[in-house]
C-alpha cells in the first residue's frame, strides 16, 4: 500500500502559482531584509544557549544561587515566563503598529534585559533582567517570521522563512562560542550575558532604515507606500500580479479591518479554527518531541560512550549546535523544494526511529549498571554509549531539517492578513508554554520511569505527531497568500460555500 503524503492537504480547485525561476539570490534587497529581521532569531537562539555556561559563574559569585536550586531553576525558566508574555502580546503589537515597530520594540526591551543582567548586583535583579530579555525575545519570534514572509516571493517563502531558524540555531553556536571566549576574562557571565546587547543594537539600527511590511502597509490603506516596497522586490510584471492580490485580499479582509482582530474572534470562525489548530499544533509538538530534553542529556550521552572530560562534553554542545544549524540549511533547500508537510512527515518518521534508539541506550544502560553479567562490562562502558550517540546524531540530523524551521514557516503564512499577528503570537506562545511545560516535568518524569522510558513517552508523542501532521496540516508550498486562506474556507465549508462566500463579500464591497 502506498500512502501519499499531499492527499489530506490537496485542493482540486488550488494550485499554486506558475512556477518561477527565483532564487534566494536574485533580489539581495528581499535578502538583506530576511537577514535584518532573522536577527531577532540570533537574539533567540543566543539567550536559550548562553544561560547554561553563564550560570556556572553565577553560582560562584552569588552564595545564594549556588545554595538554592529554586534560585537557578528561576534564572533559567524567568526568561521563558518573559517570552511567553511577549509572545502574547507581539501578535497585538504585530497587528496594530505593524512588523517594524514590533521589532523595534522588541530590541529596546531586549537591550534595556541584557543590560541590567550584565550590570547585576544580585541574583534578584538578574532574575528581572531574564524577564525582560524574554519579552523582547517573544516578541522577536513572533515578529520576525511574519515580516520575511510577507516580504519574500511565494516561490521561496518557506525558505526565507526558515533562514530565520537558521539564525536560532547559528545563536545557539554564537553563544557556545562566547562561553568559551570569556571562561578566562574576569567579570565572565557579564560579559556572557551582556554581550547580547550588541547584534540587539544592530538590528534597532538596521531595522530604522528598512521599510515597514508591504502588505501590512496595504491592508491599512497606505497603498503608495505599499508599491514602493513592492516595486524593490518584483519586476514590473509581477508587481501588477501581487497588487491585483492585495486589493483582493483587501476586499475580503474589508469586515475585520473595520475593528482590530480579537484574540476571541479567531475562535469563532471555522476556518480560523482550523487553521489556528494546526499552526499551534506544530508548535506544541516541536517542543514535546524532545528537542530540548535531547540536548539537554547530550553530555550525558557522551560520558556513557566512555569520555567524561568536561572539555569534551563542551565540546560535543559546539559540534550538536553545529549539526542544528547544518540541518536548517538542509531545510532551507528543501522546504520549497519537497513541501512543508512532505518535510515534516520525514523528519518526524526520523525522530521517531532515533527517540527509540536513544531509549533503548538508557534501558540497556541500566540493566548493565544492575547486573554486569548481562552484557560484558566492556560493552557497557563504551559500546552502548555509542549506540546512544548514534541516537543522538540521528535525532539532530532529522529533527533540524523538518521541525526545526516547519512549524514557524507555516504559521507565517497559513492566516489571513487580519488574523496574522494574533495567530503568530498565539501559536508562539503555545510553543513557550510547551517549551516551559517540558522544562518543568522533564526530570521529574525522569524519576518515576527513568530516562529509557521518558524517551519512550517522547517517541510515543512523536507518533501522535506524524498522525496529526497527516491529518490537519495541508500543504502550502507555492500557494499565495489568496491560495491558502480560499483553501481554509474550502476546508471549513466546501468549495462551493468557499467560493460564493467570496463572491458575496466582493458584491458587499462594490455595493
Amino acid at each position: 500500500m502506498t500512502i501519499d503524503l499531499d492527499a489530506p492537504g490537496s485542493s482540486g480547485l488550488l494550485d499554486a502559482s506558475p512556477k518561477r525561476e527565483i532564487s534566494f539570490l536574485s533580489n539581495m534587497y528581499v535578502l538583506g531584509l530576511t537577514l535584518t529581521a532573522g536577527i531577532g532569531g540570533l537574539l533567540f537562539g543566543y539567550d536559550t544557549g548562553v544561560i547554561s555556561g553563564a550560570l556556572l559563574y553565577i553560582r560562584d559569585d552569588f552564595k545564594a544561587v549556588n545554595d538554592s536550586s529554586v534560585i537557578q531553576e528561576t534564572i533559567v525558566s524567568m526568561a521563558l515566563v518573559g517570552a511567553i508574555i511577549g509572545a502574547a502580546g507581539g501578535g497585538w503589537i504585530n497587528d496594530v503598529y505593524g512588523r517594524k515597530k514590533a521589532t523595534l520594540v522588541a530590541d529596546v526591551v531586549f537591550i534595556i534585559g541584557s543590560l541590567v543582567m550584565c550590570a547585576a548586583p544580585d541574583p534578584y535583579i538578574l532574575i528581572l533582567g531574564r524577564f525582560f530579555v524574554g519579552l523582547g525575545v517573544g516578541v522577536a519570534s513572533v515578529t520576525a517570521p511574519v515580516y520575511i514572509a510577507e516580504a519574500a516571493p511565494s516561490e521561496i517563502r518557506g525558505g526565507l522563512v526558515a533562514t530565520n531558524v537558521l539564525m536560532i540555531t547559528g545563536g545557539q553556536f554564537l553563544s557556545y562560542l562566547v562561553n568559551l571566549a570569556f571562561t578566562e576574562v574576569p567579570g565572565t557571565w557579564r560579559w556572557m550575558l551582556g554581550v547580547a546587547a550588541v547584534p540587539a543594537v544592530v538590528q534597532f539600527c538596521l531595522m530604522v532604515f528598512l521599510p515597514e511590511s508591504p502588505r501590512w502597509l496595504y491592508m491599512k490603506d497606505k497603498k503608495s507606500e505599499a508599491r514602493v516596497v513592492l516595486e524593490k522586490i518584483y519586476d514590473s510584471d509581477r508587481l501588477e500580479e501581487e497588487i491585483d492580490q492585495l486589493a483582493a485580499a483587501a476586499m475580503q479582509d474589508l469586515e475585520s479591518r473595520k475593528r482590530t482582530v480579537s484574540y476571541m474572534d479567531v475562535f469563532k470562525s471555522k476556518e480560523m479554527r482550523l487553521a489556528f489548530f494546526a499552526g499551534a499544533g506544530l508548535q506544541a509538538f516541536q517542543q514535546f518531541t524532545g528537542i530540548n530534553t535531547v540536548m539537554y542529556y547530550s553530555p550525558t550521552i557522551v560520558q556513557m560512550a566512555g569520555f567524561a572530560s568536561n572539555q569534551l562534553a563542551l565540546l560535543l554542545s559546539l559540534i550538536v549546535a553545529a549539526m542544528n544549524a547544518a540541518g536548517t540549511v538542509v531545510g532551507i533547500v528543501l522546504i520549497d523544494r519537497c513541501g512543508r508537510r512532505r518535510l515534516v512527515l520525514f523528519s518526524l518518521s526520523g525522530v521517531l526511529v532515533s527517540l527509540v534508539i536513544l531509549s533503548l541506550a538508557f534501558i540497556l544502560q541500566s540493566s548493565c549498571n544492575s547486573n554486569n553479567q548481562i552484557l560484558s562490562l566492556g560493552f557497557c562502558s563504551s559500546g552502548i554509549g555509542w549506540f546512544a550517540v548514534v541516537g543522538l546524531a540521528l535525532y539532530i540530523a532529522c529533527f533540524a531539517p523538518g521541525m526545526g524551521p516547519v512549524p514557524w514557516a507555516v504559521n507565517s503564512e497559513i492566516y489571513p492578513e487580519a488574523y496574522r499577528g494574533v495567530c503568530g503570537g498565539m501559536s508562539a506562545t503555545v510553543n513557550w508554554i510547551s517549551n516551559l511545560i517540558v522544562a518543568q516535568t522533564f526530570l521529574s518524569i525522569v524519576e518515576l520511569v527513568g530516562t529509557g522510558g521518558t524517551f519512550m513517552i517522547i517517541a510515543g508523542i512523536a507518533v501522535l505527531a506524524l498522525l496529526f501532521v497527516y491529518i490537519f496540516v495541508p500543504e502550502t508550498k507555492g500557494l499565495t497568500f489568496e491560495q491558502v486562506e480560499r483553501m481554509w474556507k474550502e476546508r471549513a465549508w466546501g468549495s462551493e460555500a468557499a467560493s460564493s462566500g467570496s463572491s458575496q463579500k466582493l458584491l458587499e464591497y462594490v455595493a
